[in-house]
């Protein structure tokens, strides 16, 4: 589970987090919405460890990441919009690589990336290097590496952004998969029909400070909205 409470960071002068508070369950997908600047991707950055907030407080799991930062990523698996491939690096290499930073034991290297493999079907590009991948192909790659530790909680950055259908729909099985396994899956998405096919809950941020958190019924409800597109227009007053 993922507790954020009051969370402030600051540039310069502008508070680009504000005060921001959320809860993401175990045996959920939760979305978090917003216009760009919005402060999602800052809230996301210090959640995994990346930014240092200025107060408030970020738990994972019961870890404070703010205080025992390498503890909790220990519980994290984040996968970002940017891919971030090694051209030269096959697959199996990458997934293999990114378990060796985590300091995992060869034999549970060799088993999870071979389950990985098979579970995102990746076995014909196992052994072909990353240079040509298609958007799909790096998605998935990106996939496992954040997964072959076996995290609870799995954070996702725009996670079907440019993928085609079939992809989009295996992304989804996948999602559904994970949340089976009562994981803690928090997805930043701008994909409203992604949102409304996936999410348990959704989280709604705008000027770094939570609007609304809940599900989509409740929102769409409150807004007297009949589409979750207008309901998060009707409460993020960003409509023209």
């Amino acid at each position: 589970m993922i507790s954020i409470n009051n969370l402030v960071k600051h540039f310069g002068k502008v508070a680009a987090v504000d005060g921001v508070s959320f809860v993401a369950r175990d045996g959920a997908i939760t979305g978090l919405l917003g216009h760009n600047g919005a402060g999602k991707s800052t809230t996301l950055r210090v959640l995994y460890g990346l930014l240092k907030a200025d107060s408030g407080s970020v738990d994972v799991d019961g870890i404070d990441v703010l205080q025992t930062p390498l503890q909790a990523q220990e519980r994290i698996g984040v996968m970002t919009d940017a891919h971030g491939l090694y051209p030269r690096l096959t697959a199996r290499e990458h997934i293999e690589y990114f378990a060796r930073l985590r300091g995992l034991p060869a034999q549970v290297i060799n088993d999870r990336t071979q389950v990985l493999l098979a579970r995102l079907g990746m076995e014909d590009i196992a052994e072909r290097r990353a240079a040509g991948y298609s958007q799909g192909e790096k998605m998935k790659v990106c996939l496992a590496r954040s997964l072959i530790h076996n995290p609870q909680n799995i954070i996702m950055d725009e996670p079907t952004n440019g993928l085609d259908v079939m992809t989009t729909r295996s992304v989804r099985n996948i999602l559904q998969t994970l949340k089976a396994e009562n994981k803690c899956i928090l997805l930043s998405s701008h994909i409203m029909q992604e949102v409304s096919a996936l999410c348990d809950e959704v989280i709604v941020i705008a000027g770094g400070k939570v609007l609304f958190q809940g599900t989509l019924d409740l929102l769409i409800k409150q807004t007297g909205q009949n589409t979750l597109e207008d309901a998060f227009v009707s409460v993020t007053g960003t409509g023209a």
